[in-house]
């Protein structure tokens, strides 16, 4: 089931627009749009839906995707495998979105300058198929998470249409966690992810708070700070604190394309007792399929409560993640 996102008339009314000038091809300074939409209703639009770039490496396209990049749309295979209780060993598990509520909020500074934070609130079911007793059977956890980005619009014209003086300028990196039927970071906190490309250290996010990462667009001279080109290696560095005496499950979840979706489980590399806690650091080095879509992309990194894959009852799901912007190269 595709997730139902909740979002206002103007961005239908925008849709409109939009395959408007692609099917008409005129002059899209004669176009008009409707005429009630404000500038920040059209900012909300692109900020949660879609930019008017049919340019796939625009920065203006990396939201729309920024739930379904996330969403394996049901269980996909596992490739940790391993063994625990009361579920034998895994066999699949993964999101099924069924729902999407968008909320948004807007800052100006001066004339120049507009912050949209994009609050998204997703409810969906955690699938684990698996085998209890040498019995193959399936699990249903219905759960809600939280997620939210900030991004920011700088203006460029002083025309009559919102769609003219308003670009992408800036955007964070995504921060959630699972609100029901717990709280993801209330057991697990990633405190820090490090991007290795090629053996070079690229990128260091720190988190708990990952929307304070920011990323400067192509338009406005941003440097394309993860980047990676087809058949890259790839090493990540996850450094978590944890309340759970059993070992958490990592993973890096990649977009999904024509070959379906990716994702890869880590593994520990360290522990250290910190209080009650444990402080873990997960790694795992993996290479950009040859065939993957290029333009720009959402990566998430989850952070799961070993009972949330062994444990086969439903009030046991607890996951915190985060979110990066990159962009393959063709």
């Amino acid at each position: 089931m595709k997730p139902a996102i909740k979002i206002t008339n103007f961005a239908i009314l925008l849709f409109m627009f939009i395959a408007s000038v692609h099917l008409s091809g005129c002059d899209k300074e004669n176009l008009t749009e409707p005429a009630s939409m404000t500038d920040d209703e059209y900012l909300t639009t692109v900020a949660i839906n879609t930019a008017f770039s049919t340019d796939a490496d625009d920065d203006d396209n990396l939201f729309a995707n920024e739930v379904l990049d996330f969403d394996s749309e049901g269980p996909v295979e596992d490739n940790g495998s391993g063994f625990d209780t009361p579920i034998d060993s895994l066999k699949k598990w993964g999101r099924r979105i069924t729902g999407v509520n968008v909320n948004t909020s807007i800052t100006t500074i001066g004339d120049t300058i507009k912050n949209v934070t994009v609050t998204r609130t997703i409810s969906g079911n955690f699938i684990i198929v698996g085998y209890i007793n040498g019995n193959l059977d399936s699990t249903l956890k219905p759960y809600s998470q939280q997620q939210k980005r900030l991004v920011t619009f700088k203006r460029i014209q002083r025309k009559s249409h919102p769609r003219f003086n308003w670009r992408v300028y800036q955007y964070t990196a995504v921060d959630g966690e699972t609100q029901t039927p717990q709280s993801g970071k209330s057991n697990i906190v990633i405190n820090k992810v490090e991007i290795y490309r090629n053996n070079n250290l690229l990128a260091t996010l720190n988190g708990p708070d990952f929307t304070s990462n920011v990323f400067t667009s192509k338009l406005f001279g941003g440097n394309g700070l993860i980047e990676f080109s087809r058949n890259d290696q790839v090493r990540l560095k996850v450094f978590v604190t944890s309340n759970q005496n059993d070992t958490d499950i990592v993973s890096y979840h990649w977009a999904r394309n024509s070959f379906g979706f990716h994702r890869e489980r880590f593994v520990m590399t360290s522990q250290t007792p910190n209080g009650s806690n444990f402080d873990r650091t997960y790694e795992k080095t993996f290479q950009i399929y040859s065939h993957h879509n290029h333009g720009k992309h959402n990566a998430f990194l989850s952070a799961d409560t070993r009972k949330s894959l062994y444990d086969n009852s439903p009030s046991l799901f607890s996951s915190t993640y985060m979110g990066f912007p990159y962009r393959v190269r063709p």
